[in-house]
């Protein structure tokens, strides 16, 4: 044993040494962080100006944008307007949005929906040649354009396909961000750990595109990925960061043990699925006059109460199996798989975390308060949401801002410049030392999911968010016994961050506004 031990600490010391002598630096014009929407129509756009590096934690198809099934929202038929997006978006958002910013997002939302088709993306389309469209939560109008009911995996594969064709892109996959390379308010750069070695990567502007942090949450629609990554990047490089307490929880998750739940699209509502308890009655009828198409933050709660005393259904047995067949493949055959029939079955369903509607703030061309640094998609916060996202206006805010950064080249460095940045000294260990840790970062992260959906859940409490503030303190203190530099412990540390301060931001908000819901008593 004692021999052994001699051998791993020999071992460990060549391995960090022959790291740091051979640690590189590398330069880039633009680095893009995160593979979905947001972050290869940025990469997209930058590749008409330089070379563009996407760094990725996972594969480039590991992204919210691949998952997304409802669709994307824009105005392009003649009967519906700009100002009837602009209204609905204010009025789901509790009128705590950014009016400018949601105007922009309605405005522009034709010119991105060319812009996907352009790229090859193929929307469904009627026996005219006209583009479907349907209605979903809190829409005065069927504006939803969608791909039969994957809408986002045709998006990404629009979008990767275009990515790898061009020759001014370099794609590092299973990648993760270490941190920002800042300096007096002004990125240089990101330093990623990549083969197991920490490289700092020097570039004109880095774009954080990571999505969200659904993955904080003990029930979840995200894919892995979703941590809270960009989040805590940007607040360790000092940017502004805003509404993160409103969390989004997706009403209709597929209620099931493994996480991330299956997702049970919002368009099933759109096209007519009900909300019921065991016997077939609904309930949201005496809730809001828009019953199951009500905004997101009320069908969740309404569920969430439902919940209490039994479980609550979705129920689409009074349309035809055809009908189902044609218009949900992807989730009739999901269920199918899973000993559902949509036609014939009441489908057990529970809301889930599902979008974070703040995060790091940004005007209207993605520029966050640290200059060269700019955040698009999920992570960032452009007013567009306000206090609860209208449904299907994702995808358009990741598409619409990031196409804005072609405008910011000008105000960009002409080339990289290297910063000496003071960093703390990594410990990056061997990965057979590392597979020791496995087991307490995995209880972390338990732990952490299940303190987030307990006290800073669906509703809240003053008494329930302090009790949360101790725990993540603790688990916090029981991550830095762990010092060493792997994925697990980045992403660990991105996840602890992030949710401080969901849990800080929680807060401080006295009152409930959307997404953000207090009660004296869960």
């Amino acid at each position: 044993n004692a021999l052994l031990a001699a051998w791993e600490l020999v071992s460990c010391y060549v391995y960090n040494t022959s790291i740091k002598l051979f640690m590189q630096k590398d330069f880039f014009d633009f680095v893009v962080i995160g593979s979905g929407i947001a972050g290869l129509n940025s990469a997209l756009s930058l590749a008409k100006h330089g070379k563009v590096l996407v760094v990725t934690k996972a594969s480039i198809n590991a992204s919210s944008t691949f998952f997304a099934q409802g669709g994307i929202a824009a105005v392009t038929k003649r009967d519906d307007t700009i100002v009837s997006h602009i209204t609905d978006t204010l009025e789901a958002g509790y009128y705590h949005n950014n009016k400018k910013a949601v105007t922009f997002l309605a405005k522009k939302g034709k010119e991105a929906i060319e812009k996907l088709i352009n790229y090859g993306v193929l929307f469904d389309k009627q026996q005219d040649g006209d583009y479907v469209s349907s209605y979903e939560a809190a829409h005065s109008y069927p504006r939803i354009l969608h791909a039969t009911d994957f809408t986002g995996q045709e998006i990404q594969k629009a979008l990767v396909s275009h990515v790898f064709q061009n020759k001014n892109i370099v794609v590092w996959e299973k990648t993760p961000a270490i941190d920002l390379l800042v300096k007096k308010n002004v990125c240089f750069g990101v330093s990623v750990l990549n083969n197991q070695q920490k490289r700092d990567i020097f570039a004109r502007a880095v774009v954080i595109a990571t999505g969200g942090a659904g993955q904080l949450y003990h029930f979840t629609t995200n894919p892995e990925v979703a941590t809270g990554d960009g989040i805590a990047l940007a607040k360790r490089a000092g940017a502004s960061l805003s509404d993160l307490e409103f969390v989004q929880f997706h009403p209709t998750a597929l209620k099931e043990k493994k996480s991330p739940q299956f997702l049970l699209s919002e368009a099933l509502r759109g096209e007519g699925a009900y909300l019921v308890k065991s016997q077939g009655e609904r309930f949201m009828k005496k809730l809001h006059p828009m019953a199951e198409l009500a905004p997101r933050d009320v069908v969740a709660r309404a569920i969430f109460s439902e919940q209490k005393t039994g479980d609550v259904y979705l129920d689409m047995r009074h349309k035809s199996k055809t009908f189902l067949q044609n218009r949900f493949p992807n989730i009739f055959l999901a269920l199918k798989k899973r000993g559902y029939d949509l036609s014939q079955n009441l489908i057990p369903v529970t809301p889930a975390s599902h979008f974070m509607c703040g995060g790091v703030v940004t005007d209207l061309y993605g520029r966050t308060s640290v200059t060269n640094l700019f955040a698009y998609g999920e992570v960032a916060s452009t007013g567009v949401h306000g206090a609860n996202r209208l449904a299907s206006n994702s995808m358009l805010e990741g598409l619409v801002f990031s196409s804005q950064i072609e405008k910011c080249i000008d105000e960009m460095p002409a080339k990289p410049v290297i910063a000496n940045v003071s960093e703390k000294i990594l410990n990056i260990t061997s990965p057979s030392a590392h597979r020791n840790d496995k087991k307490r970062i995995t209880s972390i992260k338990q732990q952490l999911r299940q303190i987030m959906w307990d006290y800073v859940g669906i509703v809240r409490t003053h008494e329930g968010l302090l009790l949360a503030k101790q725990k993540i303190k603790t688990l916090q203190e029981e991550l830095k016994k762990i010092e060493v530099l792997s994925s697990d412990v980045l992403e660990t540390k991105n996840m602890l961050l992030t949710a401080q301060l969901i849990e800080t931001a929680a807060s401080q908000r006295q009152e409930s506004l959307g997404t953000h819901h207090l009660s004296l008593y869960v």
